[in-house]
């Protein structure tokens, strides 16, 4: 790695760490600024009752003192403390056990969006202009168009409901494909738009002609420049689609009853769970940073000829 690289990458570095310390601070202090508090909903809680449970969670301390803890605690030893409503479990054990089925369901639909969608954009590149290709970027577009909670009940009441051929639950024995499918239809329809687009550029220019005019093969200036040159806006995206995946997966989580992240995000924000919900918030948010942070790393190792600045 030259000098130059390694110091890109330390700086992104620093950038991505200032943005999560960010992060972190904005929600802190805009959960304590809510009206009312996370024990407000306990059926006949009394003052003295309600003191004590502020005591025992720290709550009772001055805010900048329970700042300075909370952000102590998560960089010293990963810790967002207890859980206000599931008593006895910690924050983080609660998000990797929800993050154990949405990262599975995020990355195989990540996967799919991603083979599907260069595949189908590469042939509609390569076929422009024809039926096939007219009828790609009208799926494409109505998939891109439909919002992933509308595309979720509909394959729900299509599968699940009259034909009965796959179970409505997320937590059943084969659960999971509805949901996928859900998740990845957007990204798909947008990776092949991105990739027709980019590959009909690249098709375009000088050297293809070149190549061309040289009696290069098609198959070899297809697959051998224009595929790999074609990729790299993909590669842009790939990689905060992945946070997207997991992250936006919330609804489809709740539509499928998917035991997941999202749903426990959800659940925390209708129970006052303030400090589920701010661990949540923040290890999907550095998700989004650390993804966005990779996919500039590649930009470099694809095309060498990018310089960075």
């Amino acid at each position: 790695m030259s000098s130059k690289m390694l110091f890109y990458v330390l700086k992104r570095v620093l950038l991505a760490l200032l943005t999560i310390w960010i992060v972190i601070t904005v929600t802190f202090f805009v959960m304590h600024a809510v009206p009312g508090g996370p024990f407000v909903g306990e059926k006949a809680i009394s003052k003295e009752a309600q003191a004590a449970l502020e005591a025992k969670y720290g709550l009772d301390k001055p805010l900048m003192t329970q700042y300075v803890t909370y952000l102590r605690d998560i960089v010293t030893r990963f810790d967002f403390g207890p859980s206000l409503k599931q008593r006895g479990r910690q924050v983080v054990a609660i998000i990797a056990d929800g993050m154990k089925t949405s990262a599975r369901l995020g990355v195989i639909a990540a996967l799919i969006a991603t083979v599907t969608g260069i595949v189908l954009g590469a042939v509609a590149a390569i076929r422009r202009n024809t039926v096939l290709d007219k009828v790609i970027m009208v799926i494409t577009t109505a998939f891109v168009s439909m919002p992933s909670f509308i595309m979720g009940t509909l394959l729900l009441i299509i599968f699940s409901v009259h034909l009965g051929l796959l179970p409505a639950n997320g937590a059943a024995q084969g659960g999971l494909i509805l949901p996928v499918i859900t998740l990845s239809l957007y990204p798909m329809s947008y990776i092949t738009r991105l990739t027709r687009s980019s590959m009909l550029d690249v098709l375009g220019q000088d050297y293809i002609r070149t190549a061309r005019a040289k009696g290069v093969s098609r198959a070899k200036i297809i697959f051998g420049h224009a595929m790999k040159n074609s990729l790299i806006p993909v590669i842009t995206y790939v990689g905060p689609m992945l946070a997207y995946i997991v992250t936006g997966s919330m609804v489809v989580e709740q539509i499928f009853a998917v035991p997941g992240i999202g749903r426990q995000f959800i659940s925390s924000i209708i129970n006052r769970d303030y400090t589920m919900i701010m661990g949540t918030t923040i290890i999907l948010a550095s998700l989004i940073v650390i993804m966005n942070l990779v996919s500039d790393i590649l930009y470099k190792i694809v095309d060498p000829r990018i310089e960075f600045e």
